[in-house]
């Protein structure tokens, strides 16, 4: 029993270091999506989703998870969105306050605007359980962009994200079958 014990913890250890050592990075300068996808929850992920936007390497972006309280004046204002681009091409989305359910918000706005392809910014560390939960409930065919922000992590919270991204997983996987 202690054999197993020992390989199970080394496996699940092993699978810690590739999830710390395989986050993902900023998308390639000049890829292209349709949409651009921000879950909020950390520093630098609106900043990027802006810049992305700017550069004309999508034409819409959500913003997935916006606390209630904010006002959409103070978004664009604490976000810095120039009102042009704000007006034309950014969607809100006040419903989601949990990964699964800004998966489910993305995966909406994806088929109300018949996108192909979406790019998905948030943390290094939160990207594969965001893109699991995504992948999840997009529709077939539509492609997704890892575009991962740097946010560094004390230890103890990477280990709480391994775990929710393992039982997330397993959820999935459960659910699927």
């Amino acid at each position: 029993m202690a054999r197993i014990s020992g390989l199970v913890f080394l496996l699940w250890a092993g699978g810690f270091i590739l999830f710390v050592l395989a986050q993902h990075g900023p998308a390639p300068a000049g890829t292209r999506t349709d949409g651009v996808a921000v879950l909020t929850g950390g520093p630098g992920r609106l900043a990027r989703g802006v810049e992305v936007l700017q550069a004309g390497e999508a034409r819409r972006m959500l913003i997935s998870g916006v606390d209630q309280s904010v006002s959409p004046r103070e978004l664009q204002a604490a976000a810095r969105i120039p009102p042009s681009l704000f007006r034309c091409c950014t969607d809100l989305g006040f419903r989601a306050d949990s990964t699964r359910s800004n998966a489910e918000e993305v995966a909406e706005w994806v088929e109300r605007h018949e996108f192909r392809s979406v790019r998905l910014v948030t943390a290094g560390y939160h990207m594969p359980r965001a893109l699991a939960e995504l992948d999840s409930r997009l529709p077939k065919g539509v492609t997704i962009v890892p575009d991962g922000v740097s946010a560094g992590l004390p230890l103890p919270a990477m280990l709480y994200e391994y775990a929710k991204f393992q039982v997330a997983w397993l959820r999935l996987r459960v659910r699927a079958a």
